[in-house]
């Protein structure tokens, strides 16, 4: 049986050790599985999701730039051309740090240097040209803002008829042909810029387009780690409720077994003496092994031995 043949001592020590170590497992799981977790858990917060802001502040900084950019052509106002720079210049950085944290998106982050490069240089040319010609289009901008005011006031006067949702839309669209008009007329004013200006405008909506698709990875990587901590969790729950019942059926079958092979040689020697006290010395046992509790039965079977021998002398006399 179980840890037969060791001594008293060697028995205690061992079934103490043997408690401790079934825990192990549920320990070591339980740390596998917070270091998974806490893996996952970083990476949500210090990669994808960072990248993914990182990624819709790209293209919030480059229609910012664009904006800059309208602004100058309509005024010609140098504070506009330092707004534009510094929109680029936050760009740059901002991609700078996706690159940092996700180096996945390498080529795609490439391609936004790129674009910004040619963006910078198209915005320069157009600015060194509109320099050049100092011929500010003031009268045919004048008109397009009175075609503008006139088309706003037109929509505002509809839109009792409309939804608010409708006249949003009629607003923005509104805007956006107030945007293509300034650049119809910056074109026709100079007809040598239209080949900078469709160069910055395919430069842009490239940036804001690799911007969308970047942002949009990242926030699915995002969902991929969230459904990867939910299965870890899962496991887990699972992986850790088989151990833990292992363990106990283990713990039981431990606290029923080592202490029956410490207990049992003492409750045999414990019979054996009190049958001596009654009288009976001719009660035999059997303790198998070494050490103290052997050595102890020994003994006892000795004295008994010696008092049955001394009872049978004393009967012979008589």
């Amino acid at each position: 049986m179980l840890l037969r043949g060791f001594s008293l001592r060697r028995r205690v020590v061992v079934s103490l050790l043997l408690v401790r170590l079934i825990l192990v497992p549920v320990i070591f799981l339980a740390i596998y599985y917070l270091f998974a977790m806490a893996s996952i858990v970083d990476r949500i917060v210090s990669v994808d999701a960072p990248v993914a802001t990182n990624a819709e502040r790209a293209s919030i900084e480059m229609l910012d730039a664009r904006r800059a950019e309208a602004n100058y052509f309509l005024l010609h106002d140098p504070d506009d051309i330092a707004r534009n720079r510094e929109a680029l210049r936050q760009l740059e950085q901002t991609v700078h740090t996706c690159r940092t944290l996700e180096p996945e998106e390498i080529p795609t982050l490439d391609d936004l240097e790129e674009q910004i490069s040619i963006y910078r240089l198209s915005f320069n040319h157009a600015v060194d040209r509109l320099g050049e010609s100092n011929l500010p289009p003031v009268d045919s901008l004048r008109q397009v803002v009175r075609t503008y005011q006139r088309d706003l006031d037109d929509a505002l006067n509809k839109s009792s008829h409309e939804t608010r949702t409708q006249m949003i839309e009629t607003l923005r669209a509104r805007i956006e042909s107030f945007d293509a008009e300034v650049a119809a007329k910056l074109e026709a004013n100079d007809p040598q810029i239209r080949q900078t200006s469709r160069e910055m405008a395919a430069a842009s909506q490239r940036i804001v387009n690799l911007s969308n698709d970047l942002e949009a990875r990242g926030w699915l990587r995002v969902q991929r780690d969230h459904q990867r901590a939910r299965d870890l969790l899962y496991r887990a729950e699972v992986i850790g409720g088989i151990v833990s019942a292992l363990t106990i059926l283990v713990s039981v079958w431990i606290s029923f077994t080592l202490p029956r092979q410490v207990v049992r040689p003492l409750a045999e020697l414990k019979e054996a003496v009190d049958h001596a006290s009654a009288g009976n010395y001719e009660i035999t046992f059997d303790v198998k092994g070494e050490g103290e509790v052997v050595e102890l039965a020994a003994s006892i079977r000795n004295l008994l031995a010696h008092v049955r021998q001394k009872n049978h002398n004393g009967e012979t006399k008589t």
